[in-house]
């Protein structure tokens, strides 16, 4: 076993928690742990610790909260915890180079995708939206860029058909901490090397948008299809549609199935409604709904959808429940 390191973790959602709870499990120390501050939530907008906190605080950890770190008194703070390095996972704020270069080892990040590639703040929704047969993460010694830093080690796995990135988050919160502890056992004998990135391969994985989640008809199934799962759970697929009294139903998609069809009929129209599915023409193929979610609902079945508002989902007609002019 090599010699337990002195640890500061950062880190904010669940994800990052899920790596703190590795190291709590493992023989380093955690000398402290850094969260932003608490922020409002619910409906009451009650100061609510994220994940982190809450586990750090749950094991008697000492919790730093500093807004940034532009004040010299947050810097020096954390100098004199003397660590020999620390841990970032999903932290949300930028770290000046004096953080960078205050731990004896620097600073290290767990990055939800396979470096160079998908650099930025939602790798793991941009990888299954493109395509991505295989995703993974990479632990890297950051430094002042976005996700620039040298490679230290690299955990894959693959991207199935059915995959959403509700579970491909969940494939990398159990691979992600493992790397972390293999790559700190490493750095504790000094056996680590690091490997620089290839920038002419990187691209960026920008932040999802709300506006995103209304789909294109026009597009292929297949597109249509990665969307539907890269936008799962958040900001889901959706189409709007008229109802008989001219009212906008913003109608969520939680499930989908892209079909290889040839069909005739212009993007959007509504080939067949049963039980199955709402097959909806594309661009190239029928995307087949089979798990809708209308306003003030719950998600259902397309069988229990029908049941309840079949008038809507009338075979030749739009799915938007108008004409596009």
């Amino acid at each position: 076993m090599s010699k337990p390191l002195n640890i500061i973790f950062a880190g904010t959602p669940d994800f990052a928690a899920q790596h703190l709870q590795a190291l709590i499990n493992s023989h380093h120390n955690i000398v402290a742990v850094y969260c932003p501050p608490d922020k409002p939530a619910g409906r009451g907008k009650k100061l609510t610790a994220c994940a982190t906190k809450q586990l750090a605080l749950a094991n008697n950890l000492v919790v730093e909260q500093p807004v940034n770190f532009k004040a010299t008194e947050d810097q020096e703070t954390l100098a004199n915890y003397n660590a020999d390095v620390m841990v970032v996972v999903a932290y949300g704020l930028l770290l000046p180079e004096v953080i960078l270069n205050a731990p004896k080892l620097g600073c290290i990040n767990v990055h939800g995708s396979l470096l160079p590639k998908w650099r930025g703040a939602a790798p793991i929704q941009r990888s299954l939206e493109a395509g991505d047969g295989q995703t993974g993460v990479t632990i890297m010694q950051m430094d002042k860029g976005l996700d620039t830093g040298d490679m230290i080690l690299k955990a894959t796995c693959d991207i199935t058909p059915s995959d959403t990135s509700a579970s491909l988050y969940e494939k990398l919160a159990a691979l992600g901490p493992e790397a972390l502890i293999d790559t700190l056992s490493l750095m504790a004998t000094g056996e680590h090397t690091a490997e620089k990135q290839d920038d002419s391969l990187a691209n960026y994985a920008a932040k999802l948008d709300k506006a995103e989640a209304e789909l294109d008809w026009s597009l292929s199934a297949n597109v249509l299809d990665r969307k539907v799962r890269a936008y799962i759970p958040w900001p889901v697929a959706q189409f709007t549609f008229i109802d008989e009294k001219q009212n906008p139903q913003r109608i969520r998609i939680w499930q989908a199935t892209p079909l290889q069809l040839a069909h005739g009929k212009a993007p959007g129209t509504i080939l067949t409604a049963d039980k199955k599915g709402i097959v909806v023409a594309t661009g190239d193929g029928a995307l087949s709904l089979t798990s809708l979610q209308i306003p003030g609902k719950k998600p259902l079945s397309v069988a229990d959808i029908l049941n309840a508002r079949g008038h809507w989902f009338t075979p030749n007609t739009p799915i938007t429940g108008q004409i596009n002019e």
